[in-house]
């Protein structure tokens, strides 16, 4: 380059007093936006939650692929309506800073789906579907940036007293709950999920008939979870978990303090509390730290509701069948002084917990009731009976092998108008 093609030192100096100005009436417009803010897309937003209040049944409501900032969330309240977004990695919609609505999305609705887009930061719920049937979750990511904490949102993807529910290729990240949860709702199906960093991977709560298969549970507090917890609407049952990655959930817990899932250790694979009728089999479970399985009762959670427990809650883990798993690793280095303790004097400090690890409560009246046992057949797997009653005074692993029985296999859950 020849010398006269650099500018001359005075046009340079024009050029930067031009730029800076141009910045300081940037900084003072009232439109602009503050450092590490970004600006809410109010026209889309406005349009999108006109368009959710006039959808009426066969509507779509179409999202297009970009990065949008909301600060409101949305709501729904009309059945036959499909919200669709461009693809998870083309339509993502934050609402960091949210200012009004607690959840993302929030719907009251029936043959509702929900496809093809990202959810991340809401200050509540990420998505809260409340009281319908037939209801469809696909390709759908809800995730909290940064650092897990107790203030993100308490749940990703959340069907509540619902039916006829259909979970899949979704992804969660970051819950302070659990991020794939469904509750008190009857028909379900959860399958080729991701749930990572989250407190619970996926939690399956006072559900009847549920089929959970082919997701991935990984770095969270405990993978996934069938409970039954008390005051509920209904009990749950029926439950089968199979064909799933369950490894290295590992995670600190980082759940509000008294809530049921604060009391799941790092380190749980599997954890079935209170439950019934569920079965576990054809599973990856590897490297969690706590248990790779745990099977136990509502009273050693820890977990006490202030209203007490209605007199037909039954807080006892019956009919839970263990068998034709893939376990590796895990039980190493429990969480809890208690669990740690217990591991040492047993296994020694290089030792580990067998592969299932029981509370040790059962009933007493039903004692010896084929239908209502504990069956663990999973080739050289053992049980640890922790002893809970008695505050672990006598652990064992029962040399006449009470969990080397069969029960009844469950049925395959079979949604209304979708294979």
């Amino acid at each position: 380059m020849r010398p006269h093609d650099f500018p001359r030192p005075l046009a340079c100096g024009k050029l930067l007093f031009t730029l800076l100005a141009a910045a300081a009436l940037c900084a003072c417009s009232k439109t602009a936006t503050p450092l590490g803010e970004a600006k809410v897309d109010a026209e889309l937003q406005k349009k999108i939650q006109e368009q959710l209040l006039d959808a009426k049944p066969g509507s779509v409501v179409e999202i297009p692929a970009g990065n949008f900032h909301f600060d409101r969330g949305l709501s729904l309240r009309g059945n036959g309506v499909t919200i669709r977004g461009a693809g998870i990695d083309k339509t993502i919609i934050s609402f960091k800073g949210q200012t009004s609505g607690p959840e993302g999305l929030i719907v009251y609705a029936n043959d509702f789906t929900l496809e093809g887009l990202t959810i991340e930061d809401s200050k509540g719920d990420a998505v809260k579907i409340n009281d319908g049937e037939n209801i469809t979750v696909r390709k759908v990511r809800v995730r909290w940036s940064g650092e897990a904490k107790t203030s993100n949102g308490a749940y990703g993807i959340y069907p509540v007293k619902t039916r006829n529910v259909l979970i899949e290729d979704c992804e969660a990240y970051g819950a302070s709950d659990a991020g794939i949860y469904v509750g008190q709702s009857t028909g379900v199906i959860v399958r080729r999920n991701r749930a990572e960093q989250n407190v619970a991977g996926i939690e399956i709560e006072n559900t009847v008939n549920a089929d959970v298969y082919d997701n991935l549970a990984t770095d969270n507090t405990g993978g996934i979870l069938v409970f039954n917890m008390p005051n509920l609407s209904q009990p749950g049952h029926s439950t089968r978990v199979y064909k799933n990655k369950a490894v290295k959930n590992n995670r600190a817990n980082f759940g509000a303090k008294g809530t049921a899932v604060a009391s799941v250790p790092a380190g749980s694979g599997i954890v079935i509390n209170s439950n019934s009728k569920v079965e576990i089999f054809d599973n990856d479970i590897a490297d969690n730290q706590t248990g790779n399985v745990i099977i136990s009762s509502y009273y050693s959670t820890g977990y006490f509701s202030k209203e007490g427990v209605e007199p037909s809650y039954d807080p006892y883990p019956r009919a839970i069948l263990v068998t034709g798993n893939r376990f590796s690793g895990g039980g190493d280095s429990p969480d809890g002084l208690d669990l740690k303790t217990l591991k040492t004097v047993m296994f020694g400090i290089n030792g580990r917990f067998p592969d299932v690890l029981w509370d040790g409560y059962a009933d007493a009246k039903s004692a010896g009731k084929p239908e209502e046992r504990i069956c663990v057949r999973n080739g050289e797997s053992q049980v640890l009976n922790a002893d809970g009653p008695n505050k672990y005074k006598n652990p064992q692993i029962d040399a006449s092998k009470p969990h080397d029985c069969e029960l009844p296999r469950l049925n395959p859950v079979v949604l209304a108008g979708r294979s």
